[in-house]
């Protein structure tokens, strides 16, 4: 579990600097977690209680309506934050689900204890302020994809941005991300020369 802690340190060092005590305060909130393949881990509905480090495993974010009509909106793997950010950080009931794709080795942090350290450290809540604009950034990001490329573009952008998602994720949640059946996704893979 050390090589988690030691990827956890990285990726946070990335986003905000914290002195040796700010370091040692955030990395005793996390706790590991397991969970099996296709397990929901935050039902619409609940409140997100955790923020998540990803160690291992694939993982979706996802909506699903009335009208039994799905979507993937995120996916999480390694090294990597994760959870509904949204419902986390307000405390409201969330609207998606977090369902792991693949067995799945986190730590992960609760919001009571991450909002108590963000009021005793600055550089702390600083570090979370980052995330979510990062994560925000992602979004944004993505609302421009889907609203002003073609499928094709976008699924070139996608292997741009993560060059192994491929083999990560099954293609029908990759189909379903890109806001395509899968059907006409294994025609675009085959179509679209891999570099």
């Amino acid at each position: 579990m050390q090589s988690a802690f030691d990827s956890l340190k990285q990726l946070t060092l990335s986003i905000q600097p914290l002195s040796e005590e700010e370091w040692d305060a955030f990395s005793k909130l996390w706790k590991p977690f397991s969970a099996k393949r296709k397990e929901v881990i935050t039902s619409a509905g609940d409140k997100e209680k955790y923020l998540y480090f990803v160690v291992e495993g694939v993982q979706r974010v996802y909506y699903y309506d009335e009208q039994h009509r799905e979507a993937t909106l995120v996916f999480t793997y390694a090294p990597s934050f994760g959870g509904v950010l949204d419902a986390l950080m307000l405390q409201q009931p969330s609207r998606y689900s977090y369902e792991t794709l693949t067995a799945s080795v986190f730590l992960r942090a609760s919001y009571h204890d991450l909002q108590t350290l963000m009021k005793s450290h600055d550089s702390i809540e600083l570090l979370i302020r980052q995330g979510i604009t990062g994560a925000l950034t992602g979004v944004l990001e993505r609302l421009v994809e889907l609203q002003c490329f073609s499928t094709e573009e976008r699924f070139r952008r996608l292997l741009q941005r993560s060059p192994h998602i491929l083999q990560l994720v099954p293609h029908k949640y990759l189909a379903n991300y890109l806001g395509m059946d899968a059907t006409n996704f294994s025609k675009l893979m085959n179509k679209v020369k891999m570099d």
